[in-house]
């Protein structure tokens, strides 16, 4: 994580869970993260698909030049952009795993920006099992003159990364072991693999 601000909110986010996967979406108070609340964002895990915008910070929506309230945060990407960030989605949401982005914004005048974006799991009412809120901030990083002048129009991906808060996956950190009849020998990387979920797991490491 490059940025302050994206620390600041994971750190934040870490100390609510304590050694939960994901804290309660009640638990997050804006006045505990006041300087920070222009760039975070919440998403309600609705489908698959479908992760629409339930709050969005100012600065970030003067970004877009436009409300992203209600609006649909996958359509903000395209192509294989698109299908990388559900994918990660899914993750977050399904296995409580944090994920960054870093991404180049566009404007319609050829003028670029890089960003850097946080997702974390949040438990929401009585549902179990899944995490059907996403606490989320977008940070520019840099301010020029024409941000929230010039409408950020497209977004391309340049890095990603996965983060396993407690330094593996929580559905393998609440079991004690595999079962056996889970596990296949894999002869290309001669180890084992796993399926959970939507994941796939090698048992792998450098040679």
């Amino acid at each position: 994580m490059k940025l302050a601000a994206t620390r600041r909110i994971y750190d934040y986010w870490s100390r609510l869970r304590g050694d939960q996967p994901a804290p309660e979406r009640r638990d997050i108070e804006p006045s505990d993260i006041r300087e920070i609340l222009g760039d975070t964002f919440i998403l309600e895990a609705a489908g698959s698909q479908t992760y629409p915008f339930r709050l969005a910070g100012t600065r970030m929506c003067a970004a877009f030049c436009r409300e992203l309230k209600e609006r649909e945060f996958l359509r903000l990407w395209q192509g294989r952009d698109r299908e990388a960030v559900a994918t990660m989605l899914a993750a977050v949401t399904e296995d409580a795993a944090a994920a960054v982005f870093g991404f180049k914004g566009s404007t319609e005048t050829g003028k670029s920006l890089n960003f850097e974006l946080l997702l974390l799991p949040l438990r929401f009412g009585e549902q179990t099992g899944t995490y059907s809120r996403v606490l989320g901030t977008c940070t520019p990083v840099e301010q020029p003159y024409w941000l929230g002048i010039q409408p950020i129009m497209t977004q391309e991906i340049v890095s990603v990364r996965l983060i396993w808060p407690d330094e593996k996956p929580y559905f393998l950190r609440a079991a004690d072991a595999i079962d056996d009849n889970d596990i296949v020998i894999n002869p290309a990387v001669g180890g084992m693999l796993g399926r959970f979920g939507h994941l796939t797991l090698y048992q792998g490491g450098r040679q």
